[in-house]
């Protein structure tokens, strides 16, 4: 299992629309709206490395309203 989180800056106001959003995509474990340079926070998982790519370009930013997101894979060391 691959997890990671993914920060997102939205256009001005959608925020709390795009957590909501995301929240529902199968994969994502959170989403949560909050300030600072990214707008929305967001855990998921997925089975790999590929499958968490394919989460993130074909549902996650396929949401209206983001304008760029950062993957960060979680590592344990």
């Amino acid at each position: 299992m691959v997890q990671a989180y993914i920060l997102i800056q939205t256009e001005v106001g959608k925020a709390a629309e795009v957590a909501g959003e995301i929240s529902g995509i199968p994969g994502v474990t959170l989403a949560e709206d909050v300030t600072g340079p990214y707008d929305v926070i967001v855990r998921a998982e997925a089975n790999n490395v590929d499958e968490l790519g394919k989460l993130v370009v074909a549902s996650i930013q396929s949401v209206e309203g983001i304008t760029r997101t950062l993957t960060c894979p979680i590592v344990h060391i």
